[in-house]
């Protein structure tokens, strides 16, 4: 029986290219596709689907919220993630929300053909290499959130501004605070960091901004 697949990506054009490449092999049927998590999500469910093909960025939302509900609501269902760029803490998020691989979309036609192929059918795709970089990246996350939830709501507020670039004295006039009672939280936080310059601060707090703003 022909291996049944659902697309989900926000290019028309790679959506349809990979139509056509599934199609010129032979084997694979393309039941469906969307260019939202929210499309994806209300039609996946009615078309008995073997895999599903996610983008990573979607225009209202992520790949990887969307593959964790699939996984949740429909296990029977396989997915393989697909992206512009390497990116490890993508990968280790897509990894706990049950993809069984990631490839990147400059692959080459007949290996993102084989990596369809081989989910679908059961085999995962994360390597040892995968499984070494996703326990790395969640290590690391552990240890910064262990880290920050050392700071108070205030210490993780001036945290952000300083990540802004925003001098003492602008946090004070902006947070209503004693300027001299900025300059305490910021040795305060500083410490409890391991810190000793506030540029290391500035950038430990304008990734850790990045991380929220990305995280499913």
């Amino acid at each position: 029986m022909a291996i049944r697949v659902f697309l989900v990506d926000d290019h028309e054009v790679v959506r349809g290219g990979i139509r056509r490449l599934l199609e010129a092999q032979g084997g694979f049927e393309v039941v469906g596709e969307a260019a939202t998590a929210s499309g994806a999500a209300s039609a996946i469910a009615n078309t008995a689907a073997d895999i599903a093909v996610l983008d990573v960025r979607l225009p209202d939302g992520d790949g990887v919220t969307l593959c964790r509900e699939i996984r949740s609501e429909h296990p029977e269902i396989a997915c393989l993630m697909l992206t512009s760029f390497a990116d490890d803490e993508a990968l280790a998020q897509a990894v706990l929300a049950g993809a069984a691989g990631f490839v990147i979309k400059q692959i080459r036609g007949n290996d993102l053909v084989s990596a369809i192929r081989a989910v679908a059918n059961g085999h995962s795709l994360i390597g040892a290499e995968t499984a070494r970089r996703v326990a790395e990246q969640l290590r690391r996350s552990e240890a910064e959130d262990k880290t920050k939830a050392l700071l108070s709501p205030r210490e993780k507020e001036i945290l952000a501004l300083i990540a802004l670039g925003r001098t003492n004295r602008e946090i004070a006039n902006e947070i209503y605070l004693a300027e001299k009672t900025v300059k305490n939280y910021v040795s305060s936080l500083l410490s409890k960091l391991g810190m000793s310059h506030r540029s290391q601060a500035a950038a430990y707090g304008a990734l850790q901004a990045e991380r929220e703003e990305h995280s499913p």
